[in-house]
């Protein structure tokens, strides 16, 4: 017996048809996320890089309300979201001379509430990729069960144990096995890739954000000029270190 996909198709049960259905959703759906994911982090790597010497002049000419204003203007950039809301924090503070220890306490915590935030934003959607990577292979194994039940149904309501009489049903299990799988293994990889990419990520905002803070703490008792921290913060944010690669 010669069956092609269609056929195929057409001899399913609704059953099997219906994990057909919610593999086939399931995988579009990885997909989409796969997608608007490497497009945001390759927007968010590119406007950093963008952003790192721009950010830089601006805090070498003591400029902080343009700094800040180019880190509102770069949304998609980790680092800018970072850097610009603990600039916005402490810039009063910096303005006045009246930087205390508990004013660069405040600088930390808003640099840890904006990483916070910023970490949660760029791993939205990885939850979906983990469960389809994680499930599928089980949507495809049930569709597969009720694939050799209806071989064995048939079996039985030809009375013969040919080929003819289970050949569909075997087919229509190993259909859905390797339509799971299929699934499966691209959500795997783009997992396991972007939680790669988003610890680099990590890296980058973390790196930046102590260099501002001992810019804060030193630079502004004189012991350091601006210099340090923007040679330290080009090489992090902009794309000179392996990190930003």
């Amino acid at each position: 017996m010669n069956l092609s996909l269609i056929d195929l198709w057409h001899s399913m049960g609704y059953f099997a048809k219906g994990i057909v259905w919610v593999l086939a959703i399931m995988s579009v759906y990885s997909l989409t996320i796969m997608i608007q994911k490497w497009w945001g982090l390759r927007k968010a790597q590119q406007e950093t890089r963008k952003f790192a010497p721009e950010f830089s002049q601006f805090l070498e000419e003591d400029n902080l309300t343009e700094a800040i204003k180019l880190a509102e203007g770069y949304k998609k950039s980790h680092v800018a979201r970072v850097l610009g809301g603990a600039l916005s924090e402490i810039k009063p503070l910096i303005l006045d001379g009246s930087v205390t220890v508990a004013d660069i306490n405040s600088a930390e915590r808003a640099v840890e509430r904006e990483m916070l935030m910023t970490i949660v934003q760029l791993k939205r959607g990885l939850g979906v990729l983990a469960t389809v990577g994680a499930t599928a292979p089980f949507v495809g194994l049930l569709g597969t069960t009720m694939g050799i039940v209806n071989a064995f149904t048939g079996m039985a309501a030809s009375g013969s144990g040919g080929l003819s009489a289970i050949s569909a049903g075997v087919a229509e299990a190993l259909i859905t096995t390797a339509f799971g799988l299929l699934v499966a293994i691209p959500a795997v990889w783009a997992f396991n890739y972007f939680q790669t990419k988003i610890d680099n990520l990590t890296a980058e905002m973390t790196y930046s954000s102590k260099e501002m803070i001992d810019y804060l703490i030193k630079g502004v008792s004189g012991e350091f000029g601006r210099s340090r921290f923007t040679r330290e913060f080009n090489t992090a944010a902009g794309g000179n270190a392996p990190i930003s690669q």
